[in-house]
């Protein structure tokens, strides 16, 4: 079996640094969604950050988080079906939440982590 996992800045004994003039923004799944990786440890189901940029009027399809989910909203607005995030939200979903997101008129810029919140959560293998 070939080993298909990503490793992305997944040494934590060592200090990462991404500027902003070294961001390289990627499509997603979804149109009007992209991500920005920061740090990545697994495949499909992963522990990893990201910065994600949400152009306006634009959504995700509904899904689940295996070991949960953080989200701090940057800019803009952030909703899903339970409610509205403005700039300066935290968001903290546990182990197998679902939402579906989704931005309005002003789109959002979200920093998100995923797939630490679970007692067998991908760990590091430093």
């Amino acid at each position: 079996m070939i080993d298909t996992s990503i490793e992305l800045n997944a040494d934590f004994t060592q200090r990462v640094v991404v500027k902003p003039t070294e961001y390289v923004w990627e499509s997603s799944p979804m149109p009007g969604v992209e991500r920005m990786k920061l740090d990545r440890i697994g495949d499909e189901i992963a522990r990893a950050a990201y910065l994600v940029r949400y152009a306006p009027n634009s959504s995700f399809s509904p899904h689940e988080h295996a070991g949960g989910e953080e989200i701090f909203v940057l800019e803009g607005t952030f909703y899903d079906e339970h409610d509205s995030y403005p700039a300066g939200s935290w968001l903290r979903s546990p182990h197998l939440s679902e939402h579906c997101p989704y931005t309005k008129g002003d789109g959002a810029l979200i920093f998100v982590k995923v797939g630490h919140l679970h007692a067998n959560a991908i760990k590091a293998s430093n």
